[in-house]
Formats: structure tokens, sequence, C-alpha cells
């Protein structure tokens, strides 16, 4: 049986592929969690199967995959990457920023819709929040309303560290007991109710992961992942609203730290909005060898039905020397779905 640290969950960068040094823990507390499973190379995770976050390091369950397109900018322009002339004013959508005009191709990629155990939330220190997934509910109600359903998260196939348990009721979340029934024999031993599959259906608008964006800067890559939330009526026009998630890792040696972000706005009405500031979130992270991984979410809003957006972050080593991170560009788009109703709790 797998003992892991109650503390953090902390994951060594031999798993990152980045070392290959043991597995290291911040606590001598430690609690036994399960059997670590051998990764899947091919084929899907079920629904049910326990996991431990190859980064994160928190332990979670995944409910049901989604097949999203992946655009890694690094794969058909690996030669340019730390070459070209970052051109922050001109957004080519279809190319990298400041590079040629190549078509971007997106390759299909399945991520998991995961709970996380809530008993690992307060030791994830190297992300801005526990995730959410957060939307506005049906556009007719109070504009002030946001929604969030907690302890939600997205996690790509490679990230899954899947592992096996004797418990029963093996992790914390208001929603395992609603979602996943124990059954016996079963392999996984936790199966869907159908609350879970309704639960999906009626929020797949505002659950629905379709776009992965990746980019690498000197060693710094940068994953964005767009949600759309949905709209709001005003006395002039409609305001569509969403969320994005992005991800930084530091694949190479040196410390870096974030210092500044860069943000180009364009909105299919014709605007072009430019966001600058210190840091993200109110944090200046730092991505080391023990740490090479930060995460947070934010959120945008547009008076036009779809727009994009990218920039750069300003990245810092610790001999002083700075250079800017390319964000790759990425579209906003909106749902033609009517939202619907909801239930979850007001953020």
């Amino acid at each position: 049986m797998a003992v892991w640290s109650r503390r953090l969950l902390y994951v060594g960068r031999d798993y990152l592929g980045l070392a290959s040094p043991s597995v290291r823990t911040l606590s001598n507390n430690l609690s036994e969690v399960g059997k670590l499973e051998a990764p899947k190379l091919g084929g899907n995770y079920d629904t049910g199967q326990m996991f431990l976050h190859k980064v994160f390091g928190y332990r979670g369950v995944i409910l049901f995959p989604w097949l999203a397109r992946v655009y890694d900018r690094d794969l058909p322009n690996k030669k340019d990457s730390s070459t070209k002339a970052i051109d922050t004013d001109t957004p080519p959508f279809s190319a990298p920023v400041g590079g040629p005009a190549k078509e971007i191709k997106g390759r299909t990629h399945t991520y998991y819709q995961v709970l996380i155990d809530g008993r690992d939330c307060p030791y994830i220190t190297h992300r801005a929040q526990t995730e959410s997934v957060t939307f506005l509910g049906n556009h007719s109600e109070n504009t002030r309303n946001l929604y969030a359903i907690p302890g939600l998260d997205y996690v790509a196939h490679e990230d899954i560290l899947p592992y096996s348990t004797q418990e029963t009721n093996p992790l914390q979340h208001e929603l395992f007991d609603k979602f996943l029934l124990h059954s016996e024999g079963h392999d996984p031993p936790f199966v869907a109710q159908d609350t879970l599959r309704a639960w999906q259906e009626k929020n797949h608008p505002w659950l629905e992961l379709s776009d992965v964006h990746k980019e690498t800067t000197e060693n710094i890559r940068v994953t964005v992942i767009p949600f759309y939330m949905g709209f709001r009526e005003n006395q002039q026009n409609n305001v569509y609203w969403w969320r994005y998630c992005i991800r930084l890792e530091n694949l190479g040696e040196a410390t870096v730290q974030l210092r500044e972000r860069n943000w180009r706005i364009f909105s299919l009405s014709g605007t072009l909005e430019t966001v600058r500031g210190r840091g993200v979130v109110g944090q200046e992270p730092i991505l080391s060898r023990d740490q090479p991984a930060f995460q947070y979410s934010s959120h945008v809003s547009l008076q036009a039905p779809s727009g994009h957006m990218w920039g750069t972050f300003r990245m810092e080593r610790e001999d002083g020397y700075a250079f800017d991170c390319r964000i790759p560009p990425f579209s906003l788009e909106s749902k033609q779905e009517e939202p619907k109703d909801t239930d979850s709790s007001d953020h």
C-alpha cells in the first residue's frame, strides 16, 4: 500500500519528468491513502477512479471525461519559440504573437471533470485558490448573481496518478455521495448515480471544456483554458462573461518569478483594450524546482458575443534577467444554448 503525506500531498519532480529524486513529503504525519496503479497509456479512466494529481498533489475522483481540442504552438513552431520578437499590438489569432502566419491545428485530448478532496485544499499552495466552476445561471435572474461550484477541477489525462482504496467513502466533498455510489466488486468500486448524469446534462453549457491553448517561452509553458459563463442583459446591450484558467509551468532549472501581466482584449464590437498590472490575482508567484507550477482563474466580460485575448507575462530570474513570456491567443466564444436554471450556491 502506498502512503502519502496528509499535508499537501507533495509530489516529487520525478513525476513531472523534470528530475528524478525520490518522492518527498512536507510532513512526518503520514496516512495510508491506497495502492498506486499503473497510469493508463491508452483509453480513458472510468467514472469513480480515485487519483492523485501529478502536479498539484491533491486527492480526487473522476466524474466524466471531456474531449478537448488542444492548440499547442510549440509543436509547429519549436524552432521559433525563443527567437521571434513579440508583437503585442497585432492579434494574428491563427499564428503565434509576433510569429509567422501559420495556422495552429487542434489535436484532440482527454481531460476529466473531477472532484477535489476538501481535506487537501488548504495545502495546495501553488494555486491562487481552490478551483471552482463559476457561471451566471439564467440570464433573466438578478444581474448580481454569480454561482460557484467549489472543489471542481479539470485534469489532463497525463496528470492522473490512479490509485485504488478499500475505503467506501474515501473523499470529502459534498457532492461525492450525491454523484457516486459504492459498488462492491466493481472496478473502480464507485459508479455514477442518475443525479450525476442529470447534473452533467443540465449544466453542460457552463461545464464544457472545448479548447486548450499552450505555448512555451524560454522554458516557461503557459496553458490557457477558457470557459463561457453566460450573459446578462442591460438597457443598451448584452454583456457576455468568460472565465479563463491559466497554468504556468517552469520546465527549466532556473527559478523565475512572474512580475507583470500585459493583456490585449479584442471584442467583436471593434474595441481593443489593454490591461497591465503587477503580478496576477494579487500575487507574484515564484516557479522553482520545488514548486514549478502555478495556476489561477480570472474573468473577463465583453459587450459582444465573441472576441479574443492574448498577451505576455513579464518574468524575472534570480540573476535579474527579465523576459516576456507569451500567453497564447485564445478565442472567447458564446454558446447558442439558452441558459438553464442551476441548483448551486451563491458565490
